[in-house]
């Protein structure tokens, strides 16, 4: 909307040309969705606390959580609203990839905000049933996944791309709605489990987005991408501003939710976060990259399945607690050690996802 301003009126205000740098719009939506958040945030969590939209606890949790029981929940919402928001003011409305990645985002939301919805105003301890969760979540990534195959002008643009290898690309041709389905899904709910501690799921996601954007911007450049021998897809670049808009929002959000959290993303906030890594990196075409920046959402869901697996066929667990940050509580770290040491991992396997950049 801004964007389109400044493209309308820069041949009367020169300075307005300024706009027309992608990297200079990135930054705008950055700040712009950090200020958006922290304005909303105080009243959005009053609001919440008035509706005693409060999170529950598990009993058979850390003793360490009991104390957070009432702590408002669905806070993701103000991070929804200053995504959107953020990217309609600085983002290239008339690019497709724009639109893909906030429906996706927003649909995910919906998904999760109704979950959220039935679990704490209507005491639906529940919420959605699986089946209904991750039917939903399914129409949403299928529907996204044929768009970007059928829509897609060379083979390029569904290739895998092998980190680390310069000339190992593999052509994925019919595979290729499926891998992005999966990539979609499972980033989503690989993030929802990650959201058990106050900070914990947002940080990552924040780091994640940024080296995202970062990608999107390189393959968006036709002599980056030759350089850094990556795909090259026309248009991707305008990603970068909506990844800067999630890395404002995030943090924004990490100021009410950062150790002792005023308030909790939810199901609205993680699943709508989660897809939005996943699409971004399909978009760029990068999942491989983006399983090892998003490492510790890997560790967490895996935990989940070894402790599920193993459990059904022995009676035993493996973990004190699954998902994987439960288990380290129950060893005797404090809540602060194991968010802080989760960031840190967090830190370097980003650094290592953005090195594929140029190690090939």
């Amino acid at each position: 909307m801004l964007y389109w301003l400044t493209q309308h009126f820069q041949h009367h205000y020169h300075f307005l040309r300024v706009f027309q740098y992608l990297t200079f719009r990135s930054i705008l939506a950055c700040i712009t969705a950090l200020v958006i958040c922290l304005v909303v945030g105080r009243p959005m969590i009053r609001r919440l606390t008035a509706l005693k939209v409060g999170q529950t606890i598990r009993d058979d949790g850390p003793q360490s959580h009991l104390s957070k029981a009432g702590t408002p929940t669905m806070g993701g919402a103000m991070i929804l609203v200053s995504i959107f928001l953020s990217t309609v003011f600085w983002g290239d409305l008339s690019n497709a990839f724009v639109w893909l990645v906030l429906i996706v985002t927003i649909g995910f939301g919906v998904i999760g905000g109704y979950d959220d919805y039935l679990k704490l105003v209507h005491k639906n301890s529940k919420g959605l049933s699986a089946k209904k969760k991750y039917g939903l979540q399914s129409i949403i990534a299928i529907v996204a996944a044929l768009y970007l195959f059928f829509t897609a002008d060379s083979s390029v643009h569904t290739q895998l791309v092998v980190p680390f290898a310069k000339d190992l690309v593999i052509n994925l041709s019919w595979f290729f709605p499926i891998l992005a389905y999966f990539v979609i899904v499972g980033t989503s709910n690989a993030v929802n489990l990650t959201d058990g501690l106050d900070g914990l799921a947002i940080m990552p996601t924040v780091l994640v987005s940024g080296a995202l954007g970062i990608f999107a911007y390189a393959s968006g450049n036709i002599a980056f991408s030759t350089y850094l021998a990556i795909p090259y897809v026309p248009g991707v670049g305008e990603i970068a501003v909506f990844a800067s808009a999630i890395v404002g929002a995030g943090l924004g959000f990490l100021w009410f939710n950062a150790y002792p959290a005023e308030v909790f993303m939810g199901d609205i906030g993680a699943l709508s976060l989660g897809a939005a890594l996943g699409v971004m990196a399909v978009v760029v075409r990068q999942e491989l990259a983006l399983l090892i920046m998003g490492g510790i959402f890997v560790a967490e869901t895996v935990s989940v399945i070894l402790q599920v697996g193993y459990f059904k066929m022995t009676g035993k667990r493996i973990f004190r607690m699954a998902p994987l940050h439960h288990h380290f509580e129950l060893l005797g770290w404090p809540e602060p050690k194991v968010i802080v040491r989760f960031w840190i991992i967090s830190v370097v396997l980003v650094l290592v996802g953005l090195a594929t950049l140029k190690l090939r």
